[in-house]
């Protein structure tokens, strides 16, 4: 398996497999925070995740292709914008969502599953009726391109320091939404006691409506930072949904510090093993050695403790 390699060779190559596993980390992390808030907070079974992922990713597009078209100038600057266009379009779809189909279907968890899986086959034929079936790539500023040398043998490209410093910003986002808030305060308290959050005067329909709406809004900033590492396509969502699923429920679904755990664990464990063995078989040792975890401790790494009378 080492034969060829000098030992110079294989430290680079290891380096570079743990960075592009940092670069996978970020994805994950940014699909699970999504999907935690919705699943470990709601309980809902959002299938849908992943195209809304990927509606973030076409409007990245779109706001790369219409800033190159018609306002050059600012094409250094326009993945801040498609960012938050991408929130905005991810969250105001995930609003409509929540009260048009999944508010008549918290009493009934496993019916969101199919009710969801339903939207994303919807989503995936709209994407292939508007942007076509063939792939679409993102064109990139130009400091954003190239790497950055560590030594003469290792070089990190930059956009994948870019997706790591804005999963950075994101995840410390949330917890502060989430834990030091009066917002996050509310979610909690409908999560654990809605009769009793709802007698202490909280809105638990509208703490539902913007939790769902954040946790989609959150997906498609994910979509953003998909586009860097990948080509956009329909049903480029459904590769990552099972994986984003893996690391919220291994992780703790109500724990963020799980999460991200989770997240960093399986995404190192994923692209060091893809060196020794194929992407597929890497991906299946994983899953494996995932589940016997799982067996062992179901309720994930990490359980959100809660004091009872």
């Amino acid at each position: 398996m080492f034969d060829g390699y000098t030992a110079s060779e294989l430290v680079s190559i290891l380096a570079m497999q743990g960075f592009a596993g940092l670069i996978l980390f970020s994805v994950f992390l940014l699909m699970a925070l999504g999907l935690a808030i919705i699943f470990g907070q709601m309980g809902v079974i959002n299938m849908a995740h992943g195209e809304f992922m990927i509606l973030g990713a076409y409007m990245t597009y779109l706001t790369s292709t219409i800033t190159a078209e018609y306002f050059p100038g600012l094409f250094a600057g326009y993945f801040f914008v498609a960012m938050l266009v991408a929130f905005v379009t991810a969250g105001a779809l995930g609003l409509l969502m929540e009260w048009a189909l999944i508010r008549h279907l918290y009493k009934r968890p496993l019916d969101t599953l199919l009710a969801t899986w339903g939207v994303s086959l919807i989503l995936q034929q709209t994407y292939r009726s508007v942007f076509g079936a063939r792939e679409v790539g993102v064109s990139l500023p130009d400091w954003m391109m190239g790497a950055l040398p560590l030594s003469d043998t290792i070089e990190v490209p930059i956009n994948g320091l870019f997706v790591m410093a804005l999963t950075l910003v994101i995840s410390g986002i949330v917890f502060l939404l989430m834990f030091r808030s009066s917002w996050g305060l509310q979610v909690r308290a409908v999560t654990q006691n809605r009769v009793m959050a709802g007698a202490a005067g909280i809105n638990g329909r509208r703490v539902d409506a913007m939790t769902f709406a954040l946790g989609c809004g959150i997906a498609g900033v994910a979509g953003s930072a998909f586009t860097m590492i990948g080509s956009t396509g329909p049903t480029s969502g459904q590769l990552y949904i099972v994986d984003t699923f893996l690391v919220v429920v291994f992780g703790g679904a109500q724990s963020l510090l799980g999460t991200i755990a989770s997240a960093l664990t399986i995404s190192q464990s994923q692209s060091t093993l893809e060196f020794f063995l194929s992407g597929s078989m890497a991906k299946v040792f994983t899953l494996l050695v995932v589940v016997l975890i799982l067996l062992i401790r179901p309720q994930g790494l990490f359980v959100l403790k809660v004091r009872k009378a």
